[in-house]
């Protein structure tokens, strides 16, 4: 009988046969699986949005801090301080666009060496990173040194404000060797899975500007009543502070170990760095652009005018930092579950930080609408600045929602490779919106309508962001869900 069976031809196999996919999917049938998982691709999503973001929000909303504290001192120094530092601040904007987006460029291209296990290249692109902050500090230095005053005069042609905003924005650039050495050396602790240190140094930093504030500015301790020269040397002192933690922090690294060597520029890695950091630095000078801009505008409605748009802007930063610290968050997760081929997981993720997005938000909204006379009092505003301030405050937090929105669903973009869709959706929302329709309402209705351009650039973003995204999802999103070809033996 056995003779008579059929015995099937023995087939050939190789290793390559089988897909990744189909590997893991028979190890999750195992006792014992072939090797556990990155959490991004298997913890459950609430859980991992949290755990991935806040350490990123909480740095953030210290970033912000650096950005109140400076304004809410100064206030109750004398309003023409506060106006010259938001006249300064656009400078300073554009200082913090090139610092944090060339780290940024760092950031990628060490984390890419380290996961293919080149630590010598990673130390490479930490040692030119290094190397570019210096120049970064030269040439914000001879900014500081040459055209302050040029750029404060565009504004204003009165003495005080002139003489106020050029010393602030002249000592905030000549010695911001502290912000480029901090950033980048974060971001290369960041980019060897350290998020804990970099927290440090912020808090550390933000700690140390707001004990040297009112003892410089006021002149405590029977030191000189400094003012905005005392609100700067606080600053830069604070910022010097935290970039020696940050060299300590960076050197004790074992992931990263920069020999003189690495601090030479290689093109081949400048131009890596630059690949990624270049767009960034674009996007966010163009807030440099809608800040001079506004200013500009709003200068024509008086110095209250100018004074409570910086004291907005520096207050919204809490309600919008988070969210973009969630923003950063939400990236690895799709990234990851997008080359996983989990649209489920994506979606998930998306849905999550829409709510986590949405309920930041409207605190905020509620915040600026219902109690907008104390938040303007924090600042020692004066009666025209609170009548001013009230309707501003409430007009432009009606946009809050919808910016959101847009800002975790730019998550997606960045994640799946289609940056250049939020670069497109930010420069139109800011220079094609924002910008023209504050004019001509300003122009033509008055400054009281001039805020609601704040919510026509927002909702135009929103529309032209769900277009983006729902051609994303039917191209790159959807198509995850079909099953993977395999290779036949």
């Amino acid at each position: 009988m056995r003779n008579e069976v059929k015995r099937r031809p023995r087939r050939s196999w190789k290793p390559d046969s089988f897909t990744k996919e189909s590997l893991y999917a028979i190890s999750m049938c195992m006792s014992t699986p072939i090797a556990s998982e990155n959490k991004m691709g298997v913890k459950p999503i609430p859980s991992l949005v949290l755990s991935m973001s806040f350490p990123i929000m909480l740095s953030m909303l210290v970033q912000a801090l650096y950005n109140v504290v400076d304004s809410l001192y100064v206030s109750h120094y004398s309003q023409d301080a506060l106006t010259a530092l938001t006249l300064a601040f656009p400078l300073q904007n554009l200082l913090i666009a090139v610092s944090v987006g060339t780290s940024i460029g760092i950031n990628s291209l060490i984390s890419r060496k380290l996961g293919a296990q080149d630590k010598k290249a990673a130390s490479k692109a930490a040692g030119n990173g290094i190397t570019i902050s210096l120049l970064s500090w030269l040439l914000f230095a001879a900014i500081g040194l040459l055209f302050t005053r040029r750029f404060i005069g565009f504004f204003t042609a009165d003495a005080e404000l002139l003489r106020m905003g050029h010393i602030y924005s002249a000592i905030a650039l000549f010695f911001s060797l502290g912000v480029f050495i901090d950033i980048t050396c974060e971001r290369i602790l960041q980019a060897t899975g350290d998020t804990v240190r970099p927290m440090i140094i912020q808090m550390t930093g933000a700690i140390v500007n707001i004990i040297l504030d009112p003892i410089l500015i006021f002149g405590w301790f029977g030191l000189p009543r400094m003012g905005v020269v005392g609100a700067a040397i606080a600053t830069v002192f604070a910022q010097h502070v935290s970039a020696v933690m940050a060299l300590y922090y960076v050197r004790k690294n074992k992931e990263i170990i920069i020999e003189k060597s690495d601090l030479a520029l290689e093109w081949k890695t400048v131009k890596d760095i630059y690949a990624v950091g270049l767009p960034s630095i674009i996007m966010q000078s163009i807030a440099t652009v809608l800040n001079t801009s506004l200013n500009k505008i709003l200068i024509g409605f008086g110095t209250a005018a100018v004074a409570v748009f910086g004291i907005y802007f520096r207050l919204q930063s809490f309600i919008f930092m988070p969210i973009f610290g969630l923003n950063s968050g939400l990236i690895p997760i799709i990234g990851y579950n997008y080359g996983a081929r989990r649209p489920k997981r994506i979606t998930e993720a998306l849905r999550v930080g829409i709510i986590l997005s949405l309920t930041i938000m409207t605190i905020g909204f509620l915040l600026f609408t219902f109690i907008p006379h104390i938040l303007l009092g924090w600042f020692n505003a004066t009666e025209a600045m609170v009548a001013i301030g009230i309707v501003a405050m409430k007009r432009i937090s009606l946009c809050f929602i919808s910016a959101g929105i847009s800002i975790v669903l730019g998550s997606a973009f960045q994640a799946t490779g289609d940056g250049h869709f939020t670069m497109i959706t930010s420069i139109t929302r800011q220079l094609v919106f924002l910008l023209p329709a504050a004019y001509l309402l300003g122009k033509y209705f008055g400054l009281d309508a001039l805020w609601l351009s704040f919510i026509i650039a927002e909702t135009a973003s929103l529309i032209l962001t769900i277009f983006f995204f729902i051609k994303l999802y039917r191209k790159k999103i959807k198509p995850l869900s079909a099953p993977v070809s395999t290779v036949q033996s």
